[in-house]
């Protein structure tokens, strides 16, 4: 995998974890490393899923595929905040 490649995988694993942090209300007591974590596993899996229900290319941005891997990270941001952040650091 090129470093272009790594890169912009990051990226996407940003935003992808953002927007899934911002679609749970309330606060979330992660670290960000562990919100572009779950980002680009949503991001990969979300493309998977996509391309299986066929809607993964299609002209202009793929909004579906989007929003299933906004919904992933969401998911996946709720499972660890349950899991990781209710523990209380002291």
């Amino acid at each position: 995998m090129a470093i272009t490649g790594i890169i912009s995988g990051l990226i996407i694993g940003i935003v992808i974890g953002a927007l899934g942090r911002l679609v749970i209300p309330g606060r979330q007591r992660i670290p960000i490393w562990l919100t572009i974590v779950i980002g680009v596993v949503a991001a990969l899996i979300g493309t998977a899923i996509a391309g299986v229900l066929g809607v993964a290319d299609t002209r202009g941005i793929d909004w579906i595929e989007l929003a299933i891997q906004v919904a992933l990270a969401a998911l996946g941001v709720s499972l660890t905040v349950g899991l990781y952040g209710g523990k209380r650091r002291g």
